[in-house]
């Protein structure tokens, strides 16, 4: 993979751990010479990703709308930065510019973006991995609703396997590296759930 996005917080919750995850995450990606693709802030988890790739030396290329460069949470020291015209474009230009998908803790706008990339990939729209870095056990709740919704039948089990997950940044990144996705194989055309 030549480039990873990654969906985080604007906002860090000061959790060792995480920090640790995230300088972890950025030592694989510059030792592989992988470029971060993120949504362009200074501020938050964000920040701290954007810069432990370029103490590294790393690649950062940040995505971000205009109203938030409004507001000043634009990361102007990182390698490249778009400045489009909304959330959508971002997420669009995200995901076209990467060859995989990393969810790291966030709120609202992180689940929101990692959740339609997810969609994009089980209707067969892109076949890049997509991988949570569950760090803490900061996602166990969300992935065990995921097994609910498979019990449920709300969702295949094929499409509960796309959901890559690891507390190790090296280990996440490896599963990426090594899945074989063919979108074909998650689009189903019967009448059963998707």
């Amino acid at each position: 993979m030549r480039s990873i996005c990654v969906f985080c917080g604007a906002n860090f919750n000061g959790d060792l751990q995480l920090k640790q995850a995230i300088e972890q995450l950025a030592e694989v990606f510059v030792a592989k010479n992988i470029k971060l693709v993120y949504g362009g802030g200074k501020v938050g988890v964000m920040g701290l990703i954007a810069d432990a790739m370029l103490s590294r030396g790393g690649e950062v290329v940040g995505i971000i709308p205009q109203f938030l460069m409004d507001k000043e949470v634009g990361h102007k020291g990182i390698t490249e930065l778009h400045v489009v015209d909304n959330m959508h474009q971002r997420k669009q230009m995200m995901n076209d510019l990467s060859d995989g998908i990393i969810m790291l803790p966030g709120g609202f706008g992180t689940l929101e973006e990692f959740f339609e990339v997810l969609t994009w990939l089980q209707l067969g729209l892109h076949s890049n991995p997509v991988g949570v870095l569950n760090v803490s056990g900061f996602y166990d709740n969300l992935l065990k609703q995921m097994d609910v919704m498979v019990e449920q039948r709300f969702l295949k089990p094929a499409n509960r396997q796309l959901v890559l997950t690891s507390a190790d940044p090296v280990e996440l990144v490896n599963l990426m590296e090594n899945i074989d996705i063919k979108p074909e194989s998650v689009w189903y055309k019967d009448k059963d759930v998707i």
